[in-house]
């Protein structure tokens, strides 16, 4: 059973800056396309960035220019640092494959004060 983890999470005031992890139980290396993902109550899950096996990155429109997406896969880790976070950023985040493809984990609380 593939395990992802996320961790880094907390609660931080509107612009400061958090890095979030994700440790996966499977090698990411051959992974084309990894992504991080997000929801915040009442909301549908959604897509905050993406990276692909090659370093290529893409992201939402609300958190690009602020959010950097990367990984390592000799550590089969996931990063993304979180920079002039917004209270419109509280969700829980979570990681998996793009589109997913594997059982979700348990996610990350990001909570940003005004």
């Amino acid at each position: 059973q593939v395990q992802l983890v996320e961790s880094g999470g907390g609660l931080v005031q509107a612009g400061e800056s958090l890095r979030l992890s994700c440790a996966a139980s499977v090698s990411i290396f051959s992974i084309s396309r990894m992504g991080w993902y997000r929801q915040a109550p009442g909301k549908q899950r959604e897509l905050v960035a993406g990276i692909t096996a090659g370093g290529s990155t893409n992201y939402a429109d609300s958190v690009k220019g602020r959010f950097t997406i990367s990984r390592d896969n000799a550590k089969n880790t996931v990063y993304l640092q979180m920079n002039s976070l917004k209270p419109e950023d509280t969700a829980v985040y979570y990681c998996n494959t793009l589109p997913y493809a594997y059982p979700w984990g348990q996610g990350t609380q990001v909570t940003v004060s005004s």
